[in-house]
């Protein structure tokens, strides 16, 4: 029986030790795997969640042939990592499953509470789709796609917010 093993050596941290041996403020660990939280430097955030983002980030590459985010520099990925949402895998690959889509991305969630909160549950979801039952994670919804886009272009948003309240004051008059 085959049981893969995934690993970065020389990163894996102990939870319940004080394993802060680089002090310098670097940030380790491979880009294109790296949750936001990693990606930011944020290392008292490194959590059973950060784990589920790399296993995310693994899926989202096995499905569409390409990790979530890619830059021309290490730099610039650290800044999509933290910044940017993945294009939804069905949009590289379209024969892509919409659960494993949606499996997926839930990893890939920036917020930390939004993603699987351990790799059970993670492995959980993974078994239903392989059973062929419903998965227990939900797409995003429309709004929240709304907020995502108002987030990452704020100045776009709020120029759109301008016009439109200026539109519906002209049509009231």
């Amino acid at each position: 029986n085959w049981h893969p093993k995934i690993t970065d050596f020389g990163l894996a941290k102990h939870l319940d030790a004080d394993s802060n041996h680089t002090r310098s403020g670097a940030i380790l660990g491979t880009p294109n795997y790296m949750a936001p939280e990693q990606a930011a430097g944020k290392r008292a955030c490194i959590e059973p969640a950060t784990d589920v983002w790399a296993l995310g980030a693994i899926l989202y590459e096995l499905l569409t042939g390409r990790p979530p985010f890619v830059g021309a520099t290490v730099l610039d990925t650290l800044e999509q990592v933290r910044t940017l949402e993945p294009v939804p895998p069905r949009q590289l690959q379209p024969k892509v499953p919409r659960d494993l889509e949606t499996v997926a991305l839930k990893c890939l969630q920036k917020d930390p509470t939004r993603r699987y909160a351990t790799a059970d549950e993670l492995a959980d979801d993974l078994g239903r789709f392989l059973a062929g039952e419903p998965i227990k994670a939900r797409p995003v919804g429309a709004a929240e796609l709304l907020l995502r886009w108002c987030r990452t272009r704020p100045a776009v948003a709020g120029l759109l917010l301008f016009v439109f309240g200026r539109l519906a004051v002209e049509r009231a008059r």
